[in-house]
């Protein structure tokens, strides 16, 4: 299996967010002193860019096959069992993630009709980043179990 790229769209959103999430807090921060009156808005809106960026930041490390893992006893498997059992790890996961997907998809649904507190926005907004980063993994899931070839090294994930 060939390494991932340097870039993706979920990185680059991931670290698009990061930014934004500094300078809200970087607002927020100033409006705590004379210098600036910070608007109200700024508390909820830095939890739900962290929130956003954390689905979108999973699902980048997902895409590298990053994830901490103990792999001292699988590599000493052979290459063939060791894919069997990477297989079957992600093919369990995959179902995890669908459970939650379904999950993530109800809140959605439900909580369509709360109006934020001080956004002019509904609460589905804020669940609807797990349900984008739950699919977004349920395809890099899918693309790994497909694409696998050869387990014989455990990759690092790029930086």
């Amino acid at each position: 299996m060939k390494p991932p790229s340097r870039y993706s769209v979920e990185g680059t959103v991931a670290a698009v967010l990061f930014i934004v999430l500094i300078a809200v807090v970087l607002v927020q921060i100033l409006g705590r002193t004379p210098v600036l009156r910070g608007p109200v808005w700024t508390e909820e809106v830095a939890r739900w860019i962290w929130v956003w960026m954390a689905f979108i930041g999973i699902a980048e490390v997902e895409r590298q096959d990053g994830q901490l893992k103990m792999a001292f006893l699988a590599d000493l498997l052979p290459a063939k069992v060791r894919l069997v059992l990477y297989t079957l790890i992600d093919v369990v996961f995959l179902g995890l993630v669908g459970h939650l997907i379904w999950i993530s998809y109800k809140t959605v649904l439900r909580t369509s009709n709360n109006i934020s507190v001080t956004l002019p926005t509904t609460d589905a907004v804020l669940y609807a980043s797990a349900l984008i980063g739950f699919v977004l993994i349920l395809y890099r899931i899918l693309r790994r179990i497909f694409g696998r070839r050869d387990v014989t090294v455990t990759r690092e994930p790029t930086l």
